[in-house]
């Protein structure tokens, strides 16, 4: 148990983590952990989802346990598996299961890029029964009331093939997440890239204008994440063309045409 307590400590988020509201999604998800209802956050890269649940945890003073999802997530690396040791089979929790135990917040980020049949794992912990079943224990853990699961997905990458299925999302309270207006995410791009608010501003315009290019062939404009990762790159005494080169432009394509396109956008604002 010690060992377990010590893992699980490593998630606690002892300083506030900056985030600047843009509605009511504070008081929806702190509604939805209350009532202990899961939640969904959906938007686009680099939005703000992640550094949310960071905040929400701090707020909720609560464990945050983060898993990437990815094609070849197993629900063994969820939930946990035998692990052979001194030549005896010794059990270690996965995340979810970890969580669970803890009453932590379990947050499995782009949920849509999991395996089918590892999301049906989370359905009776996403309904009222609140259960995880470990299968190759035969133990059926009920979530206390700390534990709450929360998923993410960027919507303008779904197809076919990866999207959640309507008996997974419709156990979920959602938030749609999406840039914030240009005033507050010049005000975030300020504060977190150290920058001045005229560089800041200028950078947050050209986030617009590449926006606008989603219809031309890019899958995506510049997230500000990407915004602040220029910013950090100025302070640093990069020239603003080349960071904004680095940083947003070759992030974001490589195709040449475009390349060319966003260069020029550059050019037209430092």
């Amino acid at each position: 148990m010690p060992g377990k307590l010590l893992r699980i400590d490593e998630h606690l988020i002892e300083q506030e983590p900056y985030y600047l509201a843009t509605g009511d999604e504070v008081a929806i998800a702190k509604a939805a952990y209350d009532q202990g209802m899961p939640l969904l956050l959906k938007g686009p890269t680099g939005c703000g989802k992640t550094r949310f649940m960071q905040y929400l945890a701090w707020r909720l003073q609560r464990p945050l346990v983060t898993v990437s999802c990815h094609d070849d997530l197993s629900t063994s690396d969820l939930v946990g598996r035998y692990l052979i040791r001194s030549g005896e089979a010794v059990w270690t929790d996965g995340p979810l299961t970890m969580a669970v135990r803890a009453g932590a917040i379990c947050y499995l980020d782009e949920i849509v890029e999991a395996r089918k049949d590892t999301t049906v794992i989370i359905h009776p912990l996403a309904d009222d029964r609140r259960e995880l079943p470990i299968e190759k224990r035969g133990e059926l853990l009920t979530a206390p009331s700390e534990f709450m699961l929360a998923v993410s997905y960027n919507p303008g990458y779904q197809s076919v093939l990866k999207d959640l299925k309507a008996s997974t999302r419709q156990r979920f309270v959602a938030l749609s997440f999406t840039y914030p207006e240009l005033e507050k995410e010049v005000e975030i791009v300020c504060r977190e890239g150290n920058l001045e608010h005229e560089v800041a501003r200028l950078l947050v315009k050209l986030a617009g204008m590449t926006r606008g290019l989603k219809d031309s062939g890019l899958a995506e404009g510049a997230s500000t994440r990407l915004l602040i990762q220029a910013g950090k790159l100025i302070g640093c005494g990069i020239p603003v063309q080349v960071a904004c080169r680095a940083a947003i432009c070759e992030a974001l394509t490589d195709d040449r045409e475009l390349l060319g396109a966003l260069d020029e956008m550059v050019s037209s604002l430092f």
